[in-house]
């Protein structure tokens, strides 16, 4: 009997997809394991296809108190990620459902497909004060089943309709598709477009992001978004030490010359099971860089791999980290980025008149 390396699925069942394994979530009470038991079985299994279950939400408006996250509302369409990022802080999420933080991420999708009615209705609420909404603050708004369901998009038109601020952060170039509503929303200060960039390397790329717009596309759309005349910035996110961080400079260059008038940055997050589905990936597509990457990542975050307190967690402490903030910040100066960020209004808020309701007068 020759055993599988454990969790490992077989290469040709994961084909095009991020991690390597499915191990069984975190809350489960049995774990489950592919192996080879010599009866030649396991060869014949199909490729694991993408499945989209319909999950009527409750509500649809997330709120935090994070010290450091920049906003306190969001809203994502869709549970687990076709992008198959294989560094995704957002896989644990998918262990409340029964699912693994592995392959079942970026399989076993959830879509919500009431999300825009739920939103005219808790922004309907008198109680109700305004203040920027994020979509895609968990998992991306615009990965590739939003082409069918079009959540993100139904969103977009009911805060058009409201006059609501919006950020979008995405690594789809699907978000031009949407370009006809953005423009509407940046004609009054109510909207900016965050693409998250990892790397210019395709290939670097293709490896940690599989089903991610390439980097060619999320550059060719923050122009496009730009020349729309909507407010554009770039998150470098995750910087990850002796991987993506030599291009640090470079992605935000390239931004730049594309009119973004943001950049950011944060440091890999390797939270519950990402740190071995992470280091499972890392070991066989880079594995002359594996131990150096994760020597890194331990002197940033006190000897263990992630540092999960809020002061740490987005950025790391020692030489290194330190080092990391100081280029970013050398090369905004040089590059003559605008240190504000962009101010969205919600001043112009108007609510929703829903049915039964007294209209006004005026």
């Amino acid at each position: 009997m020759s055993a599988l390396p454990i969790d490992t699925v077989l290469e040709e069942r994961r084909r095009g997809r991020g991690v390597l394994s499915n191990k069984s979530g975190r809350f489960e009470r049995h774990t489950h394991h592919e192996f080879d038991d010599g009866w030649d079985g396991l060869e014949d299994l199909e490729p694991l296809q993408t499945s989209v279950q319909l999950e009527p939400a409750r509500t649809i408006i997330s709120r935090n108190t994070s010290p450091d996250v920049p906003f306190s509302q969001s809203i994502n369409p869709y549970r687990g990620c076709e992008h198959g990022c294989s560094y995704c802080y957002a896989r644990p999420t998918h262990c409340f459902l029964g699912h693994s933080a592995g392959l079942d991420f970026e399989t076993k999708l959830y879509a919500k497909p009431n999300a825009a009615e739920l939103l005219e209705q808790e922004l309907a609420n008198p109680h109700y004060k305004p203040q920027t909404i994020v979509i895609g603050a968990n998992t991306d708004p615009y990965h590739p089943i939003e082409r069918e369901h079009k959540i993100t998009r139904a969103l977009l038109e009911v805060l058009d309709r409201t006059s609501h601020p919006v950020g979008i952060i995405t690594k789809s170039s699907l978000v031009t598709r949407d370009i006809d509503i953005l423009s509407a929303l940046a004609k009054r200060s109510l909207v900016k477009v965050v693409l998250s960039i990892t790397t210019l390397d395709r290939r670097l790329a293709r490896k940690m992001e599989p089903r991610a717009s390439t980097p060619a596309r999320r550059i060719e759309a923050l122009q496009r978004l730009h020349e729309a005349g909507i407010p554009t910035g770039v998150l470098i996110a995750p910087i990850i030490p002796a991987l993506n961080e030599p291009e640090l400079e470079t992605i935000m260059r390239a931004g730049k010359d594309v009119g973004a008038q943001e950049m950011g940055y944060v440091l890999l997050r390797l939270p519950l099971e990402v740190k071995d589905l992470f280091g499972q990936w890392l070991q066989e597509a880079y594995p002359d860089k594996a131990r150096h990457v994760m020597r890194l990542m331990r002197e940033m975050h006190g000897g263990k791999a992630y540092d999960a307190s809020f002061a740490n967690r987005r950025s790391g402490t020692g030489p290194y980290a330190d080092m990391l903030a100081a280029r970013f910040q050398l090369a905004r100066k040089r590059l003559k980025l605008d240190l504000r960020q962009v101010e969205l209004r919600s001043d112009l808020f108007c609510p929703p008149t829903m049915p039964g309701d007294q209209m006004t007068l005026f």
